[in-house]
């Protein structure tokens, strides 16, 4: 545990490190955020239009380093179980390639100012990029189980596996992409989500993957230190579809993804305030004759921003449901 927490250290400064330059380079290739002129919040961030995005370049690539260097002799001369940390760093590297292309699509504006891919194409190459990482896990990792707390033994999905670990992949990428709206909000989350399995994994004996989950962590800290409010730099696509997804790979890995509700917590919250709205709005517009909203925008931190909370409270406040909801996670692991 010492050296797994340890490389968050050492990850989190050098993210901090090459943090600066990059967020130069960014400004001079005019890389800069597209902001939406529609929706609710459109007035309140448009202030924010021209920050460099591309940010989750600043954590992906350190980790992918990171996490290379620190496994390097179980990667070329280990066991299975150690090669076996590519999985997640394929999974970084492919979902962060796909959210690069959308935010590059975005700012071109070739759909619209501020618009990516649509919305079934990214899902399709989601859907696609998870099976592939899904199929490696079942078939050559043999991962296929789910722990049930209190319960002493794996239950054993069989071919069900395939299914629900492509809808957890699916869910985590796309709730982290929703939870991507404002300053810290995304990286103190997910921070808290690694540290929670890092430490779970870390309780299992699978030290390699708690490594890599701290190595997550420390970028993703180091990342804050630049997109905390007001920041200087954005996650994009880039990242947030990267880092949800990886989480949702290594909880799969972990074996413990039954606690994935609890531990991201605050990922279900916003995507269900977004499912809800959306099913709301159809429902009423169907059934009332006009399009009524359940809250005044979602995700829901976007409701909170218009009945007068601060982005800094937003986040403040989330981070500690996010902290409090990893320890209820973490204990439940101990059953």
């Amino acid at each position: 545990m010492t050296f797994a927490l340890s490389m968050g250290v050492i990850t989190c400064l050098l993210t901090i490190i090459w943090g600066s330059p990059l967020i130069e380079v960014l400004k001079l290739l005019r890389l800069g955020k597209q902001i939406r002129t529609t929706g609710a919040v459109a007035d309140l961030h448009l202030k924010k239009e021209g920050t460099p995005t591309f940010g989750g370049v600043l954590v992906i690539v350190p980790a992918i380093l990171s996490a290379l260097l620190v496994n390097v002799v179980n990667v070329i001369h280990g066991t299975a179980q150690g090669r076996s940390i590519l999985v997640p760093l394929i999974g970084l590297i492919l979902f962060g390639a796909l959210g690069a292309f959308d935010d590059w699509e975005g700012l071109k504006g070739r759909h619209g100012k501020g618009e990516g891919i649509s919305e079934l194409a990214k899902l399709s190459a989601q859907i696609v990029i998870s099976l592939l990482i899904v199929l490696v896990l079942f078939f050559l990792l043999d991962i296929h189980s789910v722990v049930i707390p209190t319960v002493p033994f794996k239950i054993d999905l069989g071919y069900w596996y395939l299914p629900i670990a492509v809808f957890i992949i699916l869910s985590t990428s796309n709730g982290c992409n929703l939870l991507d709206g404002l300053d810290g909000l995304a990286g103190n989350v997910m921070a808290v989500a690694f540290g929670a399995y890092g430490t779970i994994s870390f309780l299992q004996g699978q030290t390699w993957l708690a490594i890599f989950d701290f190595i997550i962590l420390g970028c993703l800290y180091g990342f804050i230190w630049y997109n905390a409010h007001p920041a200087k730099i954005f996650m994009g696509d880039t990242g947030s579809m990267a880092i949800g997804a990886t989480l949702g790979i290594v909880a799969l890995m972990s074996g413990q993804w039954l606690l994935l509700p609890i531990i991201a917590l605050i990922l279900v919250i916003e995507v269900g305030s977004a499912l809800l709205q959306r099913s709301f709005a159809r429902y009423s517009e169907r059934y009332l004759g006009e399009r009524k909203r359940l809250f005044k925008a979602a995700p829901i931190h976007h409701h909170f921003e218009l009945i007068g909370w601060g982005e800094e409270r937003i986040v403040m406040r989330f981070w500690l449901i996010s902290i409090l909801s990893g320890m209820i996670g973490i204990a439940l692991a101990l059953l």
